[in-house]
């Protein structure tokens, strides 16, 4: 063969693997879009109740049977200065408001303090025995740090507000997307209003739909 044929050939084939490597650059570059975008689609849908989570009895649940109602969460313990004030006025707000509408959803852990030492069926029996719970309780989680629970993970998120103490207290909405956040020096009496407002309006929007 001929110099400037060889030439031509080496040409060739040079740019034939010049346009492959673009056209894979071009796909891959293509599929890493496409799954960044679903990824912040995924993130964006995802919300409260879009999580499972083991309930206190060790079954693992959805917490989907809750969207359409407001719900407090709460990451509770047994042995806190703050459990006996708090017991007492979330069961009051969870008998004034119904099932219906709202729901208290409590959380036991034993990252401040220690303060939540017992087994999962221990705490409940201290909660059933002492304040009458008759709210949902929840299996002993970690609220904060690297290990904690998702669904304490999008709270923090949502809110920019992360527990540092027991009874944290988040407001979520009908949709599952956080309203607002307390401390435990924040008393259920004074959040109270907040909370029978969402739920006259959650009432309301009923009636109007019937």
């Amino acid at each position: 063969m001929q110099e400037p044929e060889r030439e031509r050939h080496a040409g060739s084939s040079i740019s034939r693997r010049q346009r492959v490597g673009v056209l894979v650059a071009m796909v891959t570059v293509t599929l890493a879009l496409l799954l960044l975008a679903l990824s912040l689609s995924q993130q964006k849908d995802k919300d409260f109740y879009t999580f499972k989570v083991v309930n206190i009895r060790g079954k693992l649940v959805s917490l989907e049977k809750y969207r359409g109602s407001i719900s407090l969460v709460v990451n509770v313990a047994s042995e806190c200065g703050f459990t006996e004030e708090h017991y007492k006025a979330l069961q009051q707000l969870q008998r004034e408001l119904g099932s219906s509408h709202f729901n208290v959803l409590a959380f036991p852990c034993n990252q401040f303090g220690q303060q939540e030492p017992g087994s999962n069926q221990e705490i409940e029996s201290f909660a059933r025995k002492h304040y009458s719970v008759t709210f949902p309780m929840f299996s002993k989680i970690a609220v904060t740090g690297t290990g904690a629970n998702v669904a304490f993970k999008y709270l923090i998120e949502s809110s920019t507000k992360e527990p540092d103490w027991n009874f944290w207290k988040y407001l979520v909405n009908t949709d599952g997307k956080v309203v607002n956040a307390w401390g435990p020096t924040v008393s259920v009496e004074e959040i109270k209003p907040q909370i029978k407002e969402l739920v006259r309006n959650l009432i309301l929007k009923k009636k109007d739909e019937l």
